[in-house]
């Protein structure tokens, strides 16, 4: 379920000249494994999964393991040995993965000093492709580089992150469902590999919600808090602020308010919460109105995460104490429209983003966002080199597009300071008959409902 792009740019490198190093990191449930697994299938390889162990531990580990691969007899038991005994048995390229990496490197830096010579053929004579892999996106972008040195650094060929599925392949993942239904599941888990493969296609979306999340035997019942503990301390701080920004409290200012934290505190927190790619900030889209909009604000990236302190964190105690059923239907159902409808907007620019690739949109767009007023915003605003504009707004929840939702928009360009001849309506219900006439006499009108989606 990974996404193929990052394949073939294995395969690419692979492909290349010479020797190659590269890292490959991603958060947990990207699928990392099945990625690699996929890549060296068909290869001459040696996968080693470092554990949280002892230097001497860790060496000992490997050697047996490279002893039973090869089938050699090891001696020394060092990194300089294990590299110069792995083979590929032909003239073909030798592909060496050291899955969870950080382990070794944090503790050995004979590792790495090994893992150069052996890029370097003074270990091994043949072509090989080594792989660097790691599930801590936080230590593979803030402190790998200090670990690992200068040197390996500069030796570097490639960093490759592994990014979520994008939403028009979650709905490849769920081709049987339509396309509300598949933006309901990508509100929930978003494009997160190993999260969709849990979700059952015969079952309905609620009681998915009901099994895997509110059952105390669910896959994901203590997920978000597990993966927020899994890297930072503090959990009860971090609780706190991402409970905040849930509900609404989502500036410096309501956050220091609302928690009662320092905001120097504060600060440190969130700046911790965005390497981890948990929370974000965003800032509006540049326009003339920059008075009329706030200067940035933050909401929480991670969508299971977002989705977990909405509903269910704040309602801890009735989770236990109330059927998973009635949970849902009490505090789950009624705001759920609310809730999924920055994920239509997020499809929505997906959708104009493919339009774009293939040159089906009236004007090459080079960059895109969102304007969020003091009041009002508009949901897409995407712009080509010369700045001209074409606005989208998106409406999820309503029974139907209506023309005071034009007339808001208009509202909001004026308060923005934009114009645009290109303005592209998206519904996931239906458009009222005003607003379908209003779109045949003015032609900077686009209607896109779900069909066309």
């Amino acid at each position: 379920m990974f996404k193929q792009s990052e394949l073939k740019k294995l395969e690419d490198l692979y492909a290349e000249s010479g020797n190659q190093l590269v890292v490959l990191y991603g958060p947990m449930n990207c699928e990392k494994e099945e990625l690699i697994r996929s890549f060296i299938e068909t290869k001459k390889h040696f996968y080693y999964r470092a554990r949280k162990a002892s230097a001497k531990e860790q060496l000992a580990m490997m050697g047996e393991e490279v002893a039973q691969k090869f089938d050699v007899r090891i001696q020394k038991n060092t990194y300089d040995e294990y590299f110069n005994r792995v083979k590929s048995g032909n003239p073909t390229k030798l592909v060496v993965v050291i899955d969870e990496f950080e382990h070794i490197a944090k503790k050995d830096p004979e590792f790495m000093e090994s893992i150069l010579k052996l890029k370097n053929r003074r270990l091994y004579p043949g072509p090989v492709m080594i792989i660097l892999a790691s599930s801590s996106i936080v230590w593979a972008e803030q402190d790998m580089d200090a670990v690992i040195g200068e040197n390996a650094v500069k030796q570097l060929d490639a960093r490759i992150k592994i990014p979520n599925l994008n939403f028009l392949e979650v709905v490849r993942v769920f081709p049987e469902f339509s396309v509300s239904d598949s933006i309901k599941i990508y509100g929930v888990l978003g494009g997160v590999p190993g999260y969709l493969k849990h979700w059952r296609k015969r079952k309905s979306f609620k009681q998915n919600i009901c099994d895997l999340i509110l059952s105390e035997d669910g896959y994901f019942f203590k997920m978000a808090e597990e993966l927020v503990s899994s890297e930072l301390r503090e959990l009860s701080v971090y609780n706190t602020i991402l409970m905040a920004i849930a509900k609404g409290e989502n500036k410096l200012n309501d956050l220091y308010h609302y928690t009662g934290y320092s905001r120097p505190k504060i600060s440190v927190y969130m700046k911790n919460l965005s390497q981890f790619d948990i929370i974000e900030k965003v800032v509006s889209f540049e326009t003339g109105g920059w008075d009329n909009a706030k200067k940035g604000v933050y909401r929480i990236k991670d969508t299971y995460i977002n989705f977990y302190y909405r509903f269910v964190y704040p309602h801890l105690s009735d989770l236990y104490m109330m059927s998973p059923e009635d949970f849902y239907d009490t505090y789950i159902e009624k705001e759920l429209d609310d809730y999924l409808n920055r994920y239509f907007i997020n499809v929505c620019m997906e959708y104009l983003s493919l339009l774009n690739q293939i040159r089906r949109l009236p004007l090459v767009v080079t960059k895109m966002g969102t304007w969020v007023g003091k009041t009002g915003n508009i949901d897409i605003i995407a712009q080509s080199a010369d700045r001209q504009n074409i606005v989208g707004i998106c409406n999820w929840e309503k029974e139907e597009f209506t023309l005071g939702m034009c007339k808001d928009l208009f509202d909001s360009m004026t308060k923005a300071k934009i114009t645009s001849n290109h303005i592209y309506l998206f519904s996931a219900t239906a458009f009222s008959p005003d607003v379908v006439e209003l779109a045949k006499l003015d032609k900077r009108f686009e209607l896109v409902d779900m069909k066309e989606l």
